[in-house]
């Protein structure tokens, strides 16, 4: 995830950073939610950080499974991982692993993930993911309540709308800009399906490559509206009466050696992808109810994963444990072209470290037990009823936040990728959340129910 002009460790790469105005660097790494946490140093101690100078109390942090009485962890920076931030150039950030006493601190995302990866490594496999980035972009009207930046974006159907795409350039363009200066190759960007909704679609990279992109993405995206008098959310599902933000997972395997997409192969029908491709859905279907709990991992995720309550008609979110060709009702899609595998149930307020290793996981099971995914689902599954969808075979994901903890407590895959502190901390935390929020009451039930009785 570096810069295009890429530098050597230690002195020459503090010397260079020097040379490109460079004057604080941060260790940065993420908690339990994906966000990332921070600490700076001047330059001069770029040295010392790349050593895991940098302490953290991890009992002050969401998610990471540590008492205050318990040792620090000390965040150890990857060097492949530098990038200047591009509003603010005196600035650089690397992407960190957390270690305790000298050693790799097994509840890290970062981590966790890197686990998974030499799992895949030792199959002779690089795992490729490419994430489709949705978010609002909003203001804050004259009663505080979030709006769309432009006036004019009020159709029922807004999705690729020229208008307000325009009348949005001067952040979106500031963004695209920098990620392009970053060298991340974006190829498109519009306005989706909500009010105020965006996408940018940018290069496919190596899993690690590409959660430390998402990571800094969020933080770019944020304060560069910030700077435009805006609020970048990921919230999956900011109205309830419009489409959620997905983070649609492109995934495919690659020979680590030549780098050749597996999931190719020599039938070019529309959507084929190769045995070892198969094997893969097959593993992430039999998991899906617990990775769900990672990939779409709050509360408000589930009120995207719906299959109506959208003014344009459907929510174009998955709901069904199922895969097919280009049809998006599915969890798993193959698009027309091929050579990739889309999962339509990440959201963006993922956690992409986590996410990723836990589908990862699951497909490199489905590839040792040789696991066949079934016939695909070709048709709308939001028109089959229930009996239909039963005669397929067809079952559906976690309607909850709590449905979808109980999958992944109940799935020895999760304890297993996650380790038994992430494990134990996790469950935990999302039973807390689960539990506050249906302890709240909501507008909805006040409206509903305060003159009813």
């Amino acid at each position: 995830m570096s810069n295009p002009q890429h530098a050597a460790p230690g002195p020459e790469l503090a010397a260079d950073l020097e040379a490109r105005g460079v004057r604080y660097a941060l260790a940065s790494f993420v908690d339990l939610h994906g966000v990332s946490k921070a600490k700076a140093v001047p330059l001069p101690h770029l040295g010392q950080m790349l050593q895991g100078s940098e302490l953290f109390t991890g009992a002050a942090l969401d998610g990471v499974p540590q008492e205050v009485s318990d040792d620090e962890v000390a965040a150890v920076p990857d060097p492949a991982s530098l990038t200047v931030l591009p509003w603010k150039p005196d600035v650089a950030w690397f992407a960190s692993n957390l270690h305790l006493n000298g050693q790799p601190f097994e509840a890290c995302s970062r981590n966790i993930l890197n686990r998974v990866r030499a799992e895949a490594a030792a199959m002779g496999y690089r795992f490729n993911l490419g994430i489709e980035t949705e978010f609002f972009v909003l203001r804050r009207d004259s009663q505080g309540k979030p709006v769309p930046y432009s006036d004019r974006d009020t159709l029922d159907k807004p999705a690729y709308d020229v208008r307000t795409l325009l009348d949005n350039l001067p952040w979106l363009d500031e963004l695209v800009s920098a990620m392009n200066q970053l060298g991340w190759g974006v190829y498109s960007f519009d306005h989706e399906d909500g009010p105020g909704q965006f996408e940018t679609d940018f290069d496919y990279a190596e899993v690690l490559t590409m959660a430390d992109r998402l990571t800094f993405f969020k933080l770019m995206a944020k304060e560069i509206a910030h700077r435009h008098g805006l609020i970048a959310t990921f919230m999956p599902k900011p109205f309830g009466d419009r489409t959620g933000s997905g983070a649609h997972y492109n995934m495919s395997l690659a020979d680590l050696e030549s780098g050749e997409n597996l999931f190719l192969t020599a039938d070019r029908a529309p959507g084929a992808v190769s045995g070892l491709a198969h094997h893969f859905i097959a593993g992430v279907l039999r998991h899906a109810p617990a990775i769900c709990a990672v990939i779409a991992p709050t509360v408000n995720s589930y009120k995207r994963l719906v299959a109506q309550g959208s003014m344009s008609g459907f929510t174009w979110a998955p709901v069904f444990i199922c895969y097919g060709n280009n049809n998006r009702t599915n969890m798993l899609r193959i698009p027309s072209a091929g050579g990739r595998v889309e999962c339509r149930a990440a959201d963006i307020s993922c956690n992409p470290y986590l996410g990723a290793a836990m589908i990862l996981a699951a497909g490199l099971e489905g590839i040792r037990e040789q696991l066949d995914p079934g016939d695909p689902n070709l048709v709308n599954a939001y028109t089959l009823s229930p009996e239909e969808l039963a005669a397929r075979g067809i079952t559906t994901l976690p309607r909850t936040l709590s449905e979808a903890i109980d999958a992944f407590e109940a799935d020895p895959l999760a304890r297993t990728v996650f380790g038994d502190a992430m494990f134990a901390s996790y469950v935990a935390y999302k039973r807390e959340e689960w539990e506050s929020y249906h302890c709240a009451v909501s507008d909805w039930e006040q409206a509903r129910y305060l003159e009813f009785f």
